[in-house]
């Protein structure tokens, strides 16, 4: 399973799938409910998306609707690209979305400023693949592996530096739907490379809600992973803040206020768009 490196895509199931350490957040209003998640609403997050992470792009592209977006999106499928566009690659061996929640935000806090940016410019791009971090740890070098090892991450770097790894692993599939599930709050954890001064803001709470409705358990992932990953590179998430998991069937209505949004197309309008997770402002 491979993250869609473009700012609006669904996520497909397939086999090969300007900051600095802690940047300021973007300069993004938080949608306000009853009407946070309107079209027009939606669609300004997925332009934000497209501005904060490709400013040059968003200025010379039409992005002045949801069809603007998927002809962005082909784009970036060009064979050119295959082997040079910065991706990361996460190898999944258990699944526990509470702990996989707060590894991911550790992997983002791990890397160095260039990484950060370049993975930034690709869309937080991600290849899923199901394997045991334990057994490729002496062919593989990965930057973050789980305290329990049940993942591990290699990268962000251009395609062709995980081919071998993405040619040996299948796809992590999980097809079937995710279902909600009892409130969990998970603290992100003070990486070794998340140490210095940049990263000591007082801690915060905030709720990450997930939509659930139709959503596989693969697609939540990449909708997860992009939000969590961009809020880390943005300044949103730091060091010891506590996140609270809150399954929903749908965003659409929810009470309160979000910093972040995760927007794609719906997978059942393609002329739409759907919120799939939001990381709401502090509570």
């Amino acid at each position: 399973m491979t993250s869609s490196p473009e700012p609006t895509a669904p996520a497909h199931a397939v086999s090969d799938p300007s900051h600095t350490l802690a940047p300021t957040p973007p300069a993004t209003a938080a949608f306000a409910s009853p009407h946070a998640l309107s079209p027009a609403a939606l669609l300004r997050s997925a332009l934000d998306r497209v501005r904060n992470a490709r400013p040059e792009l968003a200025d010379r592209l039409d992005l002045s609707s949801a069809q603007a977006l998927r002809a962005l999106r082909a784009g970036f499928h060009t064979a050119d690209a295959a082997d040079t566009e910065v991706l990361a690659v996460a190898v999944v061996g258990r699944l526990d979305l509470p702990s996989w929640v707060r590894e991911t935000c550790a992997f983002a806090l791990t890397l160095a400023p260039e990484a950060r940016d370049a993975w930034r410019s690709s869309f937080t791009r991600t290849v899923f693949l199901a394997g045991s971090p334990a057994n490729l740890r002496e062919r593989f070098t990965f930057e973050h592996v789980a305290g329990d090892g049940s993942v591990a991450w290699c990268g962000p770097a251009p395609g062709a530096a995980t081919v071998t790894l993405r040619r040996l692993l299948k796809t992590f599939e999980a097809g079937h739907d995710l279902t909600a599930k009892p409130a969990a709050t998970v603290t992100v954890p003070r990486t070794v490379t998340a140490s210095g001064a940049g990263w000591s803001r007082p801690a915060v709470h905030r709720d990450l809600y997930i939509a659930t409705a139709g959503v596989t358990v693969a697609h939540a992932l990449v909708h997860l992973h992009h939000l969590l990953a961009e809020a880390v590179l943005d300044g949103l998430i730091h060091p010891c803040d506590r996140l609270t998991l809150r399954f929903m069937p749908r965003l659409t209505g929810l009470a309160g206020r979000f910093a972040m949004l995760r927007v794609d197309t719906d997978v059942h309008r393609p002329d739409e768009l759907q919120a799939y997770a939001g990381l709401s402002t502090e509570v």
